[in-house]
């Protein structure tokens, strides 16, 4: 197929108002800004409009447009991209682009869908409410019938934003082999659950996972739902990441709420490790508080409130940053609804190698010095900066 012809087809199909979702992929050049593209129908103030989400290295934005710019978008964007899924109402088309922008065009399936086009839709999930998961009515978060529980439904979202980072993650994940997961500070265990639940039972990975965690009480109980379960390839050790040396390299790293340095520890040893994956919500940042020494930024920090929180966002800014500096694709995400709970930035690392940008980091350490910081994951990461 030509790529003229392509083009036509996309836009016919958009006049018609057939499109579902898309997932456009793989830049040409690993230089390209955006990273992934993704499209929807929506409804704004009762107008049809298609929505593009642009997938940067650190953030994501958002364009909604009428039907005859997004065709004229589409032309534009399939200039520096060479893969496309597009799911309409009635087909899914893979689309494949050569260098020499040759059009592959399949047809995967032919199944009827339906595009929902509220803005503000209600949230659908990758496990659903009304649907019994053995692990959610063990843990209490739901009833034997599948109904979430009134008082657990925070975590109930909760748990349904982590797996959609899980999900996300799928393709850095190794599919030859058994995929090896740590997860540090793992606690009452929800999301080690529910990480372990969606990759092995519904996704069919191949996957051994760890649980560690310093209270042995909490272990034992996370184990013995484990084996209640029969969840094979889950296991809950008691341990401090400091002191944990079993292993070698790591597929994933995941690390939730982990104190201070301890999720400094476990980032580094996530490198070391060369995991793919690592997914962080930091917790108690107080080592930059006691650092900071900024007369610049003093009407700021006069006031400890504000300090605090600048300590805390800076902090994380570092960690995503020495992250990217030595091979991650790395993001700060909201994990969940301020409303919920503030410690809701996540840190979400891919490894790909890549190298640094020129000036990248003379751009870190003028931010380091503004601030007379030491950063702890900079000095366990030397060797590789």
């Amino acid at each position: 197929m030509e790529l003229q012809t392509m083009h036509a087809q996309l836009a016919e199909r958009l006049g018609g108002r057939e499109l579902v979702s898309a997932t456009i992929s793989q830049p040409r050049l690993k230089s390209n800004d955006i990273k992934r593209i993704k499209l929807k129908p929506v409804n704004i103030k009762n107008e049809y409009r298609i929505q593009f989400e642009y997938q940067h290295e650190h953030v994501l934005k958002h364009e909604n447009l009428p039907i005859d710019e997004a065709a004229a978008k589409l032309e534009t964007v399939f200039g520096d991209f060479r893969q496309a899924l597009f799911q309409f109402t009635e087909e899914k088309v893979q689309i494949q682009l050569s260098k020499k922008f040759k059009v592959s065009w399949k047809i995967e399936g032919t199944t009827t869908k339906t595009a929902e086009l509220s803005h503000n839709r209600k949230k659908q999930y990758l496990l659903e409410d009304g649907v019994a998961y053995p692990f959610l009515v063990r843990l209490g978060v739901q009833s034997e019938d599948g109904k979430v529980k009134k008082q657990k439904y925070d975590k109930f979202r909760q748990i349904n934003r982590f797996i959609e980072f899980i999900d996300d993650a799928l393709e850095h994940l190794p599919k030859d082999r058994t995929v090896r997961i740590l997860d540090f500070g793992s606690g009452k265990s929800y999301l080690t659950f529910a990480l372990y639940h969606y990759l092995r039972i519904e996704k069919g990975l191949d996957l051994r996972v760890t649980g560690l965690d310093l209270k042995k009480e909490v272990i034992e109980e996370c184990q013995k739902i484990a084996d209640d379960l029969q969840y094979g390839q889950l296991e809950f050790l008691v341990g401090d990441i400091n002191d944990y040396n079993e292993e070698s390299a790591v597929d994933m790293v995941v690390t939730l709420h982990a104190c201070d340095t301890a999720t400094d520890m476990a980032l580094s040893r996530a490198v070391k490790w060369n995991a793919s994956v690592i997914l962080s919500v930091p917790c108690c940042q107080h080592e930059l508080n006691s650092q900071i020494d900024a007369p610049e930024l003093g009407l700021m920090l006069q006031h400890g409130l504000i300090k605090e929180r600048f300590s805390a966002l800076a902090t994380d800014s570092i960690r995503a940053e020495i992250l990217s500096l030595v091979g991650y694709e790395t993001q700060l995400m909201e994990f969940i609804d301020l409303e919920n709970t503030p410690k809701n930035i996540l840190i979400r690392a891919y490894k790909t190698g890549k190298k640094p940008a020129a000036g990248q980091w003379d751009r870190y350490k003028a931010f380091t010095q503004l601030l007379s910081a030491e950063p702890f994951l900079e000095n366990e990461l030397r060797h590789l900066l």
